[in-house]
């Protein structure tokens, strides 16, 4: 029996890896401009004329690249938030810390009508954007990293977050009201959300603070899988149940607010993907769910890229429109099961 779902279960890791080795050339395939395999492959070894090579280098790899990567990063703090809140629909929003980025691109758009000169210093466009956003965000991080040492349980850590969004939404909306209509709809898009906004020149720097981050929670698995039976028995085992907690809320937040700056905010798949991962392995280890999530997410994440372009020349949807998607059932998936478990 212990046989059989150890190759079960490793057969569902190389199903989802073979999924995302799949999924990878299509996101490269699909856009407005219909590309056949032989002209991306062309262009990918710096062959064929420049509008292709441009298409590909600076459009689509960067695209591809940036969701798989934002993919994976979501649904790791969506597990590690859910985890540590014993909460089965914890997303990433849920502490505020999307909140904490609109507020920051909102300042951008709203307050300084996306540009920003002081003396000889000037910035403007996604980069006095993702800078606001990251600092919004790191801001409500900071935040909570003073108030865990204040409160005193995962209860009251999660309430203070949900009150932290309330206000920092109190404050996004009294910005929009008093706001320009050029920069109002600036932000409206921003909050759309998408994946076009990392260039290949941001996304070494972009890719090497989401996979910095993420080699960081693999020391943390054990006390997550501690943690699933409660503060208590994870002390018993040595856990350091606070300094851990804090310390994973302040990764999972960096995470956040890495993606959130330069993608907007993208809702449903920290939430949604976990299940996934859990549905899947039919298991509760993080050493095995950690992996699994991190591959779903990558693969939904590339699923929402391809959907978001229309057929032909007609555009893109926005990421806000894709996402429920994949959440929606996920979410009532979870509601539906703990209803037929009472």
């Amino acid at each position: 029996m212990l046989r059989t779902v150890i190759i079960f279960r490793s057969e569902t890791m190389l199903r989802l890896l073979l999924l995302l080795l799949l999924l990878l050339p299509l996101s490269l395939l699909s856009g407005s401009v219909s590309l056949s395999p032989s002209e991306v492959c062309s262009a990918l070894w710096g062959e064929g004329n420049e509008t292709l090579r441009f298409i590909v280098w600076e459009r689509r790899l960067p695209q591809t690249a940036t969701a798989l990567l934002a993919g994976m990063a979501l649904s790791a703090v969506g597990l590690v938030l859910q985890t540590l809140f014993a909460n089965p629909l914890a997303d990433p929003s849920l502490l505020g810390i999307h909140s904490g980025a609109s507020l920051g691109a909102a300042v951008s758009f709203l307050l300084f009508g996306g540009s920003f000169s002081l003396g000889v210093l000037t910035a403007g466009g996604l980069c006095l954007t993702v800078f606001s956003a990251f600092l919004g965000a790191c801001g409500v991080i900071l935040l909570l990293a003073l108030c865990s040492r204040i409160v005193h349980g995962t209860l009251g850590l999660l309430i203070v977050g949900v009150m932290i969004s309330f206000a920092v939404s109190a404050l996004v909306s009294l910005l929009s009201f008093y706001a320009a209509a050029d920069g109002l709809q600036q932000f409206i898009v921003w909050g759309f959300g998408s994946f076009a906004n990392v260039g290949l020149e941001i996304l070494p720097f972009f890719a090497g603070l989401i996979l910095l981050a993420l080699l960081l929670l693999l020391p943390f698995v054990p006390a997550l899988d501690a943690l699933l039976l409660g503060d208590d028995y994870a002390r018993n085992l040595g856990i350091r149940v606070r300094r851990s907690r804090t310390l994973l809320l302040l990764i999972g937040g960096f995470l956040v607010a890495v993606t959130t700056s330069l993608c907007g905010p993208i809702s449903f798949i920290g939430m949604a993907v976990p299940h996934l991962a859990r549905l899947s392995l039919r298991s509760g280890s993080h050493r095995r769910l950690l992996p699994a999530t991190l591959l779903w997410g990558g693969n939904i994440a590339l699923l929402a890229l391809m959907l978001s372009h229309l057929p032909g020349e007609r555009g893109t949807f926005p990421l806000a429109a894709i996402t429920p998607l994949f959440g929606v059932p996920a979410v009532l998936w979870v509601l539906l099961r703990k209803r037929r478990d009472i």
